[in-house]
């Protein structure tokens, strides 16, 4: 029997017998694009894809703190290669791209291109792919938007929504550029936000069908649930309408009703 190099007492003992069973990413392994600046997105998952073996496994993306156009589209070229990242040489059943307004600056299409280029058998997705499939959903055809982004990014994201069929009666902003700071926006202030943009839509005579809060690096998932009961309207934001999109892309359709009438509902 050989034994270990260098070691005179250690017996080494190889290719000993083992059975295998996969227990991670057993029913649906989703993949996850995510910013190098966000604090979220990650997070908003693990609170919502609970389901014994299914799993996300996530690769971050070098991007700059601040959100331009410029800085948007430049994470482009680097899609394919964060993506392969992840569980290099095997099988995802869903990959998404973890940032809403770069999506729009992009497109979906380009977006989509970048993703099967690192995951062919992956069904690809984004945060604002979500969210039009949501909408549809839903049933939703005028939509109150909420984003932090600042007026340039707000106008791309604007003219990407409508021009996909979608009216915009109303759309705010807390114009902040960085993400970090994104992220610390608290609960009261988004919920008094979408309250000032659905009062706004009220007095001039708009109705809305949905609210869609934009932006991988805020936080509202887990009190969608309580916006909507409070609003009388479905709500839905770039992490929670992705989350639920991938599940359902999985062939993950377990009704979650704690966290908002969306997952309530199959795909359309």
């Amino acid at each position: 029997m050989d034994k270990l190099p260098d070691d005179n007492q250690s017996y080494l003992v190889e290719h000993l017998p083992f059975t295998s069973h996969m227990v991670i990413g057993e029913k649906a392994r989703i993949g996850l694009v995510v910013l190098a600046t966000d604090y979220t997105v990650e997070h908003e998952f693990r609170h919502i894809i609970t389901q014994s073996g299914v799993d996300v496994f996530a690769a971050r993306i070098a991007n700059e703190v601040s959100v331009t156009p410029e800085t948007l589209a430049a994470m482009g070229p680097r899609i394919t290669d964060t993506a392969a990242l992840i569980l290099p040489e095997d099988r995802l059943d869903v990959l998404a791209y973890g940032c809403t307004s770069a999506s729009t600056v992009l497109g979906e299409d380009a977006v989509h291109g970048y993703l099967r280029a690192a995951k062919p058998m992956a069904t690809p997705t984004t945060p604002i792919t979500a969210a039009f499939a949501a909408f549809r959903t839903m049933k939703a055809k005028r939509i109150a938007v909420l984003t932090p982004y600042r007026r340039d990014v707000n106008a791309i994201v604007y003219d990407y929504i409508t021009r996909h069929g979608f009216e915009v009666p109303v759309f705010g902003s807390f114009n902040e550029e960085k993400d970090p700071i994104v992220a610390s926006i608290d609960a009261d202030s988004l919920i008094n936000a979408i309250n000032t943009i659905k009062d706004k839509a009220s007095r001039d005579g708009e109705s809305i069908d949905m609210v869609f809060v934009s932006c991988t690096s805020v936080r509202l998932a887990e009190h969608v649930a309580q916006i909507e009961q409070s609003i009388g309207l479905p709500v839905t934001s770039s992490n929670h309408a992705m989350a639920w999109h991938c599940l359902r892309l999985a062939g993950i359709n377990d009704a979650m009703p704690h966290l908002g009438q969306l997952y309530s509902a199959p795909l359309p």
